[in-house]
């Protein structure tokens, strides 16, 4: 497990096995069996397919997993506090109750075995003195919704209880699929800049906010972008609050993004132009376009 695909390699092969029409729902059922290579039906409920998948596997899954982590209760507890918190290694420390020099001793490993990949800042904070933690990401969805919602209620999943995990999953599934959508959005923003190619993209961050996206390209313009996954369509607001970010950075964009799943009100559409881009979930297609078996990954995982 040290090395995987993209999670757009993930997400093109999860939607031509399971024959995604719908791109929400493929994203919000990626978001949790994304990189395991099982067939979904995707006509089912989501609730219904964890149980059967997941919860009824435990065992099989856990005795898998433990193989790679050999069952190191601080390797859980890290991975659990990532899956549910910020991201950032020393937020990480503190939630899982590890100290720091154990915490990276853990993450060390857990990244040399392919569990887990950094994440920078994509600028330096303007306090030169400040020190901005790395984030780590998931190399597979499904791990993140393992550690965020199953591993830590492993007792009574054992024994075939699985109340703790329901009620536990019934808070994190409105905003679970979030993190998949930023990732995908940024894989958009790299083929929406086909003359002016993106040489580097991620997030920014430091003690006084985040930017979702922020990016350089090749000619040396910067680019930021901020994600919106309400059911309401995104207003004026949301541009003057990402211009407000980036001056707090002291960023200076050439050109600001809004993807926006929901859409736009009519005062944000005529910001539109060059320098202000919009997208929303229907542009998120061009990732899925003209898929066929060249796109299915060889997975040797379990098939349950």
């Amino acid at each position: 497990m040290s090395k995987y695909p993209t999670l757009l390699e993930q997400f093109r092969s999860f939607c031509f096995q399971n024959n995604a029409a719908d791109l929400e729902q493929a994203i919000e059922y990626f978001a949790v069996f994304g990189g395991m290579g099982w067939s979904v039906d995707l006509s089912r409920p989501l609730e219904e397919l964890i149980e059967e998948k997941v919860l009824n596997n435990y065992r099989y899954i856990h005795g898998d997993l433990a193989k790679i982590t050999q069952s190191n209760k601080t390797h859980h507890a890290v991975l659990s506090a990532l899956a549910v918190g910020d991201r950032r290694e020393f937020s990480a420390f503190k939630r899982a109750g590890v100290e720091r020099e154990e915490g990276e001793a853990s993450i060390k490993f857990l990244v040399d075995n392919g569990l887990l990949v950094r994440e920078r800042s994509q600028e330096q904070p303007i306090d030169e003195q400040e020190v901005v933690a790395d984030k780590f990401l998931f190399t597979l969805p499904f791990m993140r919704f393992w550690f965020s919602a199953v591993s830590p209620y492993y007792k009574g999943v054992r024994e075939g209880d699985f109340s703790e995990v329901k009620e536990r999953w019934s808070h994190l599934q409105h905003e679970f699929s979030d993190h998949i959508y930023a990732r995908l959005v940024m894989e958009l923003v790299k083929k929406s800049f086909k003359e002016d190619p993106i040489e580097k993209i991620g997030s920014y961050w430091d003690k006084n906010g985040e930017i979702d996206i922020l990016a350089r390209t090749k000619s040396g313009r910067i680019v930021a972008g901020s994600c919106r996954y309400a059911k309401s369509k995104a207003k004026k607001s949301e541009l003057t609050k990402l211009r407000e970010q980036c001056s707090k950075a002291e960023l200076h964009p050439d050109i600001y993004l809004i993807f926006s799943k929901s859409g736009f009100s009519n005062e944000l559409k005529k910001e539109k132009g060059e320098g202000v881009r919009l997208f929303t979930l229907k542009n998120l297609r061009i990732l899925v376009e003209e898929l066929g078996k060249k796109d299915l990954l060889v997975n040797t995982n379990k098939k349950y």
